[in-house]
């Protein structure tokens, strides 16, 4: 998967190279293409004070709109890179299309989930094999 995310940061139309510099700089673990709610997510960009990466709140709004406008198709859109941060998902690369979905009414997108240690990838790998037999044994 790594040879896809850094190639799609690195150039066109939803290029994100700071992001990709960022990601260079450790091994990281994938998981993914997942579809997730997106109410389990958070973004880190925004015109809100508390975001960790603050965008003038015209320039957030004329972006989210114009692409809020544009969408019809979930899978037409690149995944949202999503790190995983102390059981949280935060947004590392998509959140003015996460904005523009959630306008839209969608419930749910596509995500590729970082992890920043083996530990941290295997304990969600192990959660998410609890849940899937869980409910399993339900149905």
């Amino acid at each position: 998967m790594e040879p896809w995310l850094y190639g799609y940061l690195q150039g066109g139309a939803w290029a994100n190279r700071g992001l990709l510099e960022g990601l260079q700089k450790q091994r990281r673990w994938w998981l993914g293409p997942l579809e997730v709610e997106l109410d389990r997510l958070s973004r880190c960009c925004g015109p809100e004070p508390n975001m960790e990466y603050r965008v003038a709140a015209d320039a957030w709004e004329k972006r989210v709109t114009t692409l809020a406008a544009g969408l019809s198709d979930p899978a037409a859109l690149p995944p949202l890179i999503v790190m995983y941060d102390d059981g949280g998902l935060s947004i590392r690369d998509g959140n003015h299309r996460y904005e523009a979905m959630r306008r839209r009414g969608w419930r749910t997108g596509w995500v590729v989930i970082w992890y920043n240690s083996a530990e941290e990838w295997e304990a969600s790998r192990r959660r998410r094999v609890d849940v899937a037999q869980l409910t399993d044994s339900r149905c």
